[in-house]
């Protein structure tokens, strides 16, 4: 589907970023190419989960709304045609299901969920990493950078936003310092797997839930320990693909406005297994919509 006013009536629409911007360590990673790897990976899945016993799709309509389009080299241009297909999306009711690309692709998105509601959207970030640097050099759109510009926003309040699963020697201390100094909240990797999967998750609702009108949830692959990411980024001590089902499956049960997964390499992603991941995790998303429907009285699609 290219055509917005096609979106309505949609109650999710799946949006790719095929886009890599600056490279901050070693060569490109070919994260642009994820979009359609994790595509390619869902056409072997349906919406029934045995752990729910429901199809999500006789709950929840869904529809594939195609890729931003990217200019290399400009992101400037990128991040506002990301804004636009989003704010698309969103203006038709729908809950963007999107799939990048560098992490620099979340902060238009979460702009443009932000200008629908200003100071009222609270951000769930799960990665190992801050991603809160001020800039790379000169970039200032880096992948290592979209917390410090969603910081910035005039739309966004610091307070509303938690970042999961933080860990290992891919930070440094100036990136917790700031985070803590701007009043977001920070939950390592350790503490979820001490306190388990359950406080993480009351955690995350208590800080992006309380006043807010909508949630924003962004996950980097690197949450994932790399036994469960050998397509992304290899940092240890991370999550299970279990525990991040659970959480997003939950999250999105109790109601979020946008989610993307972004840092998938398919270039070293042997058998896809990253891209499979990808799209089970969207696929618990979406189960997670089809429960909050399923909750809220509403009847089947197909009824």
């Amino acid at each position: 589907m290219r055509d917005a006013a096609g979106l309505a009536g949609y109650d999710a629409a799946i949006v790719g970023v095929p886009w890599e911007g600056p490279v901050t360590w070693g060569g490109p990673s070919g994260c642009e190419l994820a979009p359609k790897t994790v595509r390619e990976a869902s056409l072997r899945y349906g919406g029934y989960l045995p752990e729910f016993d429901y199809d999500l799709f006789d709950y929840i309509k869904v529809c594939d709304f195609g890729d931003v389009a990217v200019v290399p080299g400009d992101g400037g241009e990128t991040n506002r045609h990301i804004r636009d297909k989003v704010s698309a999306v969103l203006g038709h009711g729908a809950t963007p299901i999107i799939f990048g690309g560098d992490h620099s692709i979340t902060v238009p998105a979460v702009e443009a969920l932000a200008q629908a509601h200003p100071k009222r959207v609270g951000l769930i970030h799960l990665d190992a990493h801050m991603d809160n640097m001020d800039n790379f050099g000169e970039e200032r759109f880096a992948r290592c950078c979209p917390m410090h510009r969603i910081y910035e926003s005039a739309a966004m309040d610091p307070s509303k936003i938690i970042h999961m699963g933080i860990r290992g020697p891919r930070n440094n201390p100036d990136q917790m310092r700031f985070a803590r100094e701007v009043g977001s909240q920070v939950m390592t990797g350790f503490e979820i797997r001490r306190k388990g999967v359950e406080y993480a998750l009351q955690k995350a609702l208590d800080v992006a839930g309380t006043d807010t009108d909508a949630i924003y949830v962004t996950v980097c692959s690197d949450i994932l320990d790399v036994a469960f990411n050998p397509g992304g980024p290899p940092d240890l001590n991370g999550l299970t693909s279990y525990e991040l089902s659970y959480l997003l499956y939950n999250l999105a049960a109790r109601g979020i406005g946008a989610f993307d997964f972004v840092e998938i390499y398919p270039p070293t992603d042997r058998n896809s297994v990253s891209s499979h991941t990808a799209a089970w995790m969207g696929i618990y998303v979406m189960s997670g919509m089809a429960k909050r429907k399923m909750d809220s009285g509403l009847a089947p699609e197909n009824a």
